[in-house]
């Protein structure tokens, strides 16, 4: 029996602020980070009768520890959500709770449930990036692929070899513009209505509350000229012009639009489309191009109808590619306005939905813009684009 696809809205996002790697959130736990975002979502919007939550989908590029164990699930359980919830872990690495969103919007499309929750949680203090992996050797010595693309600093470095165009002063431009932006988001309280304060504690100092991101920092042109180039000598990617290393969760709730108005819940996006591709593993970082082409075809869309784009700065020159193969200048308004990871923190798996949340509250702020897009690079060789509808736009050009 044939059936119809239905409309799917992201509702509401949160996030914790996010920490440097074993810096405040040294003695919380992972699943205690994703479980504060979950309750905090349930508190915020009270007409949502917990039971009617489907389905819990959190992920998580290390699933060892305290980010193991099915942790939606046991997160679902752990945050007071009724026993019938059922609940699921996912890894797509980086795009972790890019794709947690899009797993549990397919399945609402096609009718399995109504109403889901989707995020990502990743403590690299406590879980370094490849904890516990052991990479089939195969795969190096079949020469599938070359040793660089296991580390994702040295595809970065590649990724610079590619497009010799994009110098290390310009990514470090990039760089420095990211952290001002995101100062002046915090300046002007554009950041804050998205944190969950987290209880922490610090055996020095006793309890107290993470409230603001741990990472973000004052810096300037000369400080970034200065920084090591740790993953090839003379290189060009620094600590200055990359993501850092960060602990850090989100969560969200994604909704059929006909029960989002059943419940009175607020609609902050409208999925569009979605793509992810595979490509070269030793330069990750072009992923976001072609799964941005994907996705857009699959919309119908062309570049030219996306009037704000989030774009996950995992390494500066990684945007800046994205940016010259669109034709979109470094400095374009419409491209990360709040600033990005280079400046707040990219916690692995918990990013995409941090994306998608700071696009829903610039769509509240842009009546005018009617598509906006997600996307990041994942590693071993990805890429992840997700585009969203506008539901405050009020006709114009995008």
């Amino acid at each position: 029996m044939p059936r119809e696809v239905r409309d799917v809205v992201f509702v509401d996002g949160v996030r914790t602020p996010f920490g440097k790697a074993g810096g405040m959130y040294a003695n919380t736990r992972a699943d205690d980070l994703v479980i504060r975002c979950i309750r905090e979502l349930m508190r915020r919007n009270p007409q949502l009768p917990p039971e009617r939550v489907e389905e819990v989908a959190i992920a998580a590029t290390t699933q060892i520890g305290d980010q193991g164990l099915t942790i939606g699930r046991t997160a679902a359980l752990l945050a007071g959500l009724p026993k019938t919830v059922p609940g699921f872990a996912i890894d797509r690495m980086c795009a972790g709770a890019m794709t947690a969103v899009t797993t549990v919007a397919s399945g609402i499309a096609m009718g399995a449930y109504d109403v889901a929750i989707a995020g990502g949680v990743e403590h690299m203090g406590r879980h370094p990036m490849g904890e516990g992996v052991d990479p089939n050797p195969r795969i190096i010595a079949e020469k599938l692929v070359d040793p660089s693309a296991l580390v994702m600093g040295a595809t970065a470095e590649n990724l610079h070899d590619r497009v010799p165009h994009i110098t290390k002063e310009r990514t470090d431009a990039f760089a420095l513009a990211s952290q001002q932006k995101t100062a002046k988001a915090y300046a002007n309280g554009k950041l804050q209505g998205d944190l969950v304060p987290v209880a922490i504690r610090d055996e020095a100092n006793g309890w107290g509350l993470a409230s603001v991101d741990e990472a973000p920092r004052d810096t300037s042109m000369e400080k970034l000229a200065t920084l090591k180039t740790p993953f090839r000598p003379h290189g060009k990617v620094t600590a200055g012009n990359a993501a850092g290393l960060n602990d850090g969760a989100t969560a969200a709730l994604v909704v059929a639009e006909d029960t989002a108005r059943e419940l009175g819940l607020p609609i902050g996006m409208r999925l569009v489309s979605y793509g992810f591709v595979g490509v070269e593993p030793e330069v990750m970082g072009v992923g976001p191009i072609p799964s941005t082409e994907k996705a857009l075809r699959i919309a119908g869309l062309s570049i030219d109808d996306i009037g704000l784009f989030e774009l996950n700065e995992a390494f500066a020159v990684q945007v800046l590619a994205f940016l010259d193969h669109f034709g979109i200048a470094d400095d374009d308004p419409r491209v990360n306005p709040w600033g990005g990871a280079i400046a707040i923190g990219h916690p692995l798996a918990s990013s995409g939905v941090r994306l998608m949340t700071q696009l829903a509250r610039q769509f509240a702020e842009h009546p005018e813009v009617r598509y906006g897009l997600t996307a990041m690079c994942i590693g071993i060789g990805m890429g992840g684009t997700v585009i969203w509808e506008n539901p405050h736009w009020k006709g114009g050009d995008k």
